[in-house]
């Protein structure tokens, strides 16, 4: 079987992590037997110096053709880019939330795991980091707060600004559905994290997501107040399998568990809509002071494509294979800078690619 995939390479370091991330794809393609047939597509600043806007209507429609679409990192250096001289519907990352919008992709999907060869490196207690912990957040991502009715107004000299929340019960249903879909793949656990003791918004999301988890008798539900969840990230990460909560929630949370692994740069994300199809990027940024170094950490590329693999092409075996390979590198004590520590061997982005490709 063959699959369309899109390919955004991106801006900064992101052409240099999405190269080794399609070197891995090639490999494990191979191995698995099936194809991967490749479409560039512009977004970002690199669509802004050819095309003078970060996304083009063709650029959409390349990306609907796929099957999914693996992207690099999107933007530039805001103080001397000139990319940032330009209103804010031209810069670079206005396409990502534009491609967002086209696609529907209402689903945001971050992994926080914690490999054991890289416990030092986690900021909880030595106990807490003994355990380990493999989280993926499953956050909604075109509703509520962030996209509700705002304005500011001002009465008798005095200024008030309203933002509104607002969820429909399909809205929450589609999101709960790919969490409980996801658990499935997983340990079988949902926590939906919410503010129920004083949101309307979050009552509803308990109602529907409640009707939702008895569609799934095989995965276990339970909910939790967000003020507590952000406590018990701390406490006891290892407790959690999938968490499902709102935008807002899900964007200060999904930041809070990445920075307990310890390096951003081995996170990858996925935004999905109601089908298989998905957009698939690292967690981390452009990052355009260190661009065509060959010194990028590119694991969360890699394993955005194993995500790509499990979730949109139903190739479990080969996202299986990815993320053993990447275990059993950082095993071998391969390290680029990022992540480096006594003993390592310090290797470059494409070495990192390198040493993946040989161990699937």
């Amino acid at each position: 079987m063959d699959y369309r995939i899109g390919v955004i390479r991106g801006d900064g370091i992101g052409p240099e992590i999405v190269n080794e991330a399609v070197k891995v794809l090639d490999a494990v393609s191979s191995v698995y037997g099936f194809g991967l047939d490749y479409t560039d597509i512009d977004m970002g600043g690199c669509s802004i110096d050819k095309h003078g806007i970060p996304l083009t209507d063709e650029a959409i429609e390349a990306a609907r053709a796929s099957d999914a679409v693996l992207m690099g990192s999107i933007g530039g250096d805001a103080k001397t880019s000139p990319w940032y001289r330009l209103e804010p519907s031209k810069r670079p990352e206005a396409g990502l939330l534009a491609i967002r919008k086209a696609l529907n992709l209402f689903a945001n999907l971050r992994p926080s795991r914690l490999y054991k060869e890289l416990k030092a490196a986690c900021p909880l207690s030595e106990a807490t980091a003994a355990k380990g912990f493999d989280i993926m957040m499953v956050r909604e991502l075109t509703g509520g707060l962030y996209f509700g009715e705002r304005y500011t107004k001002e009465s008798d000299g005095v200024k008030t600004a309203v933002d509104t929340l607002s969820y429909s019960e399909n809205e929450i249903r589609r999101a709960a559905v790919k969490a409980f879909e996801i658990a499935k793949k997983r340990d079988r656990k949902v926590t939906l994290v919410d503010k129920a003791n004083v949101l309307d918004s979050s009552r509803l999301w308990r109602s529907v997501t409640s009707e939702v988890a008895s569609d799934y008798p095989e995965v276990a539900f339970d909910t939790m107040l967000v003020d507590n969840c952000a406590m018990q990230l701390v406490k006891d990460p290892a407790q959690f399998d999938v968490i499902l909560t709102e935008n807002m929630f899900g964007d200060i949370l999904s930041d809070e568990a990445a920075m307990i692994t310890g390096s951003i740069g081995m996170l990858p994300s996925a935004s999905l809509n109601d089908t298989k199809f998905g957009l698939y990027e690292p967690s981390g940024g452009s990052a355009p002071d260190i661009a065509g170094q060959n010194i990028a950490n590119p694991i969360a590329t890699i394993l955005s494509a194993a995500m790509m693999l499990r979730f949109s092409l139903d190739q479990d075996k080969a996202a299986d294979a990815i993320e053993q390979a990447v275990e059993r590198t950082l095993s071998d004590g391969i390290r680029t800078g990022d992540i480096m520590s006594e003993g390592c061997e310090k290797v470059s982005t494409s070495g990192m690619g390198d040493a993946i490709v040989q161990r699937i």
